[in-house]
């Protein structure tokens, strides 16, 4: 069935229809991942948005519930230049096209993706709508061009857990401030084995410090800073109280709470490929990146903070510390694929706040592998 992506600056594209069928509308944004799609559609981050992947070929080996970042697509849309409905792998449950329909999400696929790709670089992400209507190309332009923008603070909402839940486990206590996040986190924290108890965005500082924690973790999740009012209040609250660790939009929370302000990017850092280098040490790590804002550089003249790590591709902010205070954060996602085994890891830096080693650490340590 035939299927059309139509942007508000009038642009219009078409393709085939794959998934679900009907009308999504929402940001249309551009992911550069050359594998990993399953993290993709299931990012919280992505939530309200059409998401266009620059890899040409996606879905050729499956869904597999195990590689998902949360239990169901987050995405309103998926944008591809050729998807494969015949997948090719032992640990394949469904195809990407089956997965997208049994919960209703759309995609369109034989889009030329390049020449989109270009135009959300040069002008920016914008709002779209992907229909397989029979409306005309003019309407559905006139309508593209009256869309509200997603409310980020309704996005963070639907995917926070609604009461505090316990993770049991023998190390430090870590309360985990939920603003829409994935499950990679609390893997890790998981297997560093730390006792989690992940809260409501709108529970108060005071509520938190009665759970005794050793650390408090602003998560990660959809919409902006201006939707993360409650988490700083919290961090103000709690700073010099609790060691803390911000991940994306939690460090963001952090830098306000600090005194700093952020700013958009033109497109956004969307992708699992982004180079991260650590001020300190000079490594460079590949990283897992969802965001639209960064740190703003000049804020930070007067705030007690440093840069702990910057991005290879512009040189934005990627990582911050607090001078005096333990406080740390970075802007991109552990890596889903890895277990936090080196010192240098931004979670167990936040461990060793907490005066704690984890035991595959010091494994690590001890019988270093190549």
């Amino acid at each position: 069935m035939l299927a059309r992506l139509v942007l508000e600056d009038g642009a219009v594209y078409r393709g085939e229809s794959f998934g679900a069928r009907g009308e999504a509308q929402g940001e249309v944004v551009f992911n550069t991942c050359m594998s990993g799609y399953e993290k993709v559609v299931s990012d919280p981050s992505h939530l309200g948005q059409i998401v266009t992947m620059t890899y040409p070929l996606i879905g050729n080996y499956g869904i597999n519930a195990g590689d998902l970042a949360s239990s169901r697509p987050q995405l309103r849309g998926m944008v591809v230049r050729e998807v494969c409905h015949r997948p090719s792998n032992w640990r394949s449950t469904q195809s990407l096209p089956d997965y997208l329909q049994e919960y209703g999400i759309m995609g369109i696929s034989g889009v030329d993706t390049r020449a989109l790709v270009r135009r959300l670089r040069d002008s920016g992400s914008m709002m779209g709508l992907l229909t397989t209507g029979n409306e005309t190309d003019e309407d559905l332009v006139n309508r593209s061009q009256k869309l509200p923008a997603e409310s980020a603070v309704q996005c963070g909402k639907e995917m926070t857990v609604p009461a505090p839940v316990t993770l049991h486990g023998r190390g430090p206590r870590v309360v985990v401030f939920d603003m829409g996040m994935g499950e990679t986190v609390l893997r890790h924290l998981q297997h560093m084995g730390c006792e989690v108890i992940v809260v409501p965005p709108h529970t108060p500082a005071e509520e938190i410090n009665n759970l005794r924690p050793k650390g408090l973790l602003f998560s990660d999740g959809p919409g902006t800073p201006q939707s993360a009012a409650a988490a700083l209040q919290v961090a103000r609250s709690l700073l010099g109280c609790i060691p803390m660790c911000g991940i994306g939009l939690g460090l963001q929370a952090i830098a306000l709470a600090l005194g700093a302000s952020v700013c958009s990017l033109p497109h956004g850092h969307r992708g699992m490929n982004h180079p991260v280098r650590d001020v300190d040490t000079g490594a460079v790590e590949i990283t897992w990146q969802n965001h639209d804002h960064v740190i703003s550089e000049n804020s930070l003249q007067d705030i007690p903070a440093t840069v702990t790590h910057r991005h290879l591709n512009d040189e934005t902010i990627e990582g911050l510390a607090h001078d005096s205070e333990p406080v740390i954060g970075v802007q991109y996602r552990p890596n889903p694929h890895e277990r936090p085994l080196e010192r240098t890891h931004v979670l167990c830096r936040f461990a060793s706040m907490m005066s704690y080693v984890p035991e595959e650490v010091k494994c690590s340590c001890a019988h270093p592998t190549n």
